[in-house]
């Protein structure tokens, strides 16, 4: 008697976000969870979040670490308190490689939300870039090079707004292209074209976050590379 064959449903990718209010704003965690759906793959996520909070407030406050000891991730991402690589890339390392530690005993891979500028001061971009790229490249970690989508956007587009009007944190759309990266990132999965109905964003908005989110993520894979 032949044997029935039934596919099997990979299981879900489980992913946890430790950051501040540049994550939990609009949601980021659940607008990649929706993105990765319309490419038909599982996400499970959980956010630990805390307004203006450091990596080290999080380290400190011992949560997050109980979690990624708990949680069975696959990836566990890390978001700095968003001037302090400028301040203090030397205090920001200290607590990715705590955090890195933490993560790779727990079996995970860890994750760098690679921010933006805020936008009156532009140049301190480089700066942000600069912090990230040198711990994730000695902790072999991945990093999702979100801020650096957005200097290519803003330097060729004025709409939609991806800064607030506090010029800090991040509108709708600046979540959506954060979210697109990561959905490049995480999955190796193109969000161009994926349709859907995102309130308060146009299906041109739509079709130009994603195309510059994917260019940004091919451009620096592979600059990393070389």
């Amino acid at each position: 008697m032949a044997r029935e064959i039934r596919d099997v449903a990979p299981p879900p990718r489980k992913v946890l976000f430790v950051g501040n209010s540049f994550t939990a704003r609009n949601d980021l965690p659940g607008l990649l969870t929706q993105l990765a759906a319309a490419r038909g793959k599982h996400l499970e996520h959980r956010l630990i979040s805390a307004g203006g909070a450091s990596l080290r407030t999080h380290w400190n406050a011992g949560e997050a670490l109980k979690a990624i000891g708990d949680g069975q991730y696959d990836h566990v991402v890390l978001q700095e308190q968003s001037t302090l690589p400028i301040k203090n890339a030397k205090r920001m390392h200290e607590n990715v490689r705590l955090f890195d530690e933490a993560i790779k005993n727990a079996g995970a891979k860890t994750v760098l939300y690679l921010t933006w500028a805020r936008r009156h001061a532009p140049e301190s971009q480089q700066a942000i870039t600069d912090a990230y790229l040198s711990i994730g490249r000695e902790l072999g970690a991945t990093i999702v090079p979100v801020g650096l989508a957005w200097q290519t956007f803003l330097r060729e587009h004025d709409q939609p707004a991806l800064h607030d009007p506090d010029q800090s944190h991040p509108t709708l759309a600046g979540s959506y292209l954060a979210a697109s990266l990561f959905l490049a990132a995480l999955f190796q999965e193109s969000p161009v074209g994926i349709g859907s109905d995102v309130a308060g964003l146009t299906e041109k908005d739509l079709a130009l976050l994603q195309m510059t989110a994917w260019q940004a993520c091919q451009s620096f894979t592979s600059a990393s590379r070389r």
